[in-house]
């Protein structure tokens, strides 16, 4: 059961992934890239990297991809208005380049992966040790050991936004 999951996320990923990469308009590869990101959690999640997915989640849908696809619709395009339509069409010109890259991406993703022995490596590391939500684990992390780094951090980002905001102002 959790194998046709899988296969289900991993095509829903794939295919969406495509429609990025061969559809003219802008607004639908956003929404494409949305699917694809949640494809993308969906197998984060399976695989046992919940706090993956949920980052996932939270980072690239919830901020990139809502500020991608605010960007794209505030945009001052005409689009296809005589139809009753705002498309906004891009032109692909490096089709060819593009399939040489992902082919060659291809062959060398596929070399690696047949000579990784991942069997081995899944029974050395699964054997008898029951599986631990991961996001625990990185929580208790984060507040022992690196809650230095961790404030230190929030300080810098918090001093950030201090500054983009201070920036953003009109000056007299």
């Amino acid at each position: 059961m959790i194998q046709l999951v899988f296969i289900a996320f991993a095509l829903l990923s794939v295919v969406s992934a495509l429609v990025v990469l061969l559809t003219n308009n802008v607004l639908y590869a956003a929404f494409s890239l949305l699917v694809t990101f949640l494809g993308m959690a969906g197998l984060y999640v399976i695989v046992g990297a919940d706090f993956l997915g949920v980052a996932q989640i939270l980072v690239y849908i919830g901020g990139i991809l809502v500020l991608l696809i605010f960007g794209v619709m505030l945009t001052n395009q005409k689009g296809t208005k005589s139809q009753g339509r705002n498309d906004i069409l891009t032109e692909n010109t490096n089709r060819v380049i593009g399939l040489v890259v992902a082919a060659g991406m291809f062959g060398l993703l596929y070399f690696v992966f047949s000579k990784g022995h991942f069997a081995e490596v899944q029974a050395s590391l699964f054997t008898d040790t029951p599986l631990k939500a991961t996001t625990q684990t990185i929580g208790l992390q984060l507040m022992t050991d690196f809650v230095l780094p961790f404030e230190v951090s929030g300080v810098l980002l918090m001093a950030a936004l201090l500054g983009a905001a201070y920036l953003s102002t009109k000056q007299k």
